[in-house]
């Protein structure tokens, strides 16, 4: 157990982000899921700007790896272009 109280705070601080990133990264991971699944071009580019952004917030807090998110938007690219 923690001996200071900045250690609690540190450890009630880190589960709070631990959670909100979790709910971030799930949230994403379906959006990215949503438009993959999509086969309208029209509601494949409504959605696309709005999931790049959500790669771009996790890799900007380091929750993904700035070259995963890299990865992640070009596919999505690639796929939005072939429909």
């Amino acid at each position: 157990m923690a001996n200071h109280k900045s250690a609690l705070k540190r450890i009630r601080s880190n589960e709070a982000k631990r959670l909100t990133n979790k709910y971030q990264h799930k949230t994403t991971r379906n959006a990215i899921k949503r438009l993959r699944e999509t086969t309208s071009s029209g509601d494949a580019s409504a959605l696309f700007p709005s999931v790049v952004a959500m790669i771009d917030k996790l890799a900007k807090k380091n929750v993904i790896h700035a070259n995963k998110a890299a990865n992640l938007k070009s596919g999505l690219a690639k796929h939005v272009a072939s429909l």
